[in-house]
């Protein structure tokens, strides 16, 4: 979800696509929780890891 993110992000901005550049930096954040998350040791989803 990180990656994806990324990708999107940089496609926005290349191509200068706002709606793009708002997904990315969405799943950027929602994907930045998720992984804290996991890596704290906190159960995800009923996943004990996130991946």
């Amino acid at each position: 979800m990180i990656i994806l993110g990324v990708i999107l992000l940089v496609i926005g901005w290349l191509l200068g696509i706002s709606i793009l550049w708002t997904i990315g930096i969405i799943l950027l954040v929602i994907g930045l929780i998720l992984w804290i998350l996991g890596a704290v040791g906190h159960a995800v989803g009923g996943r004990k890891h996130y991946y």
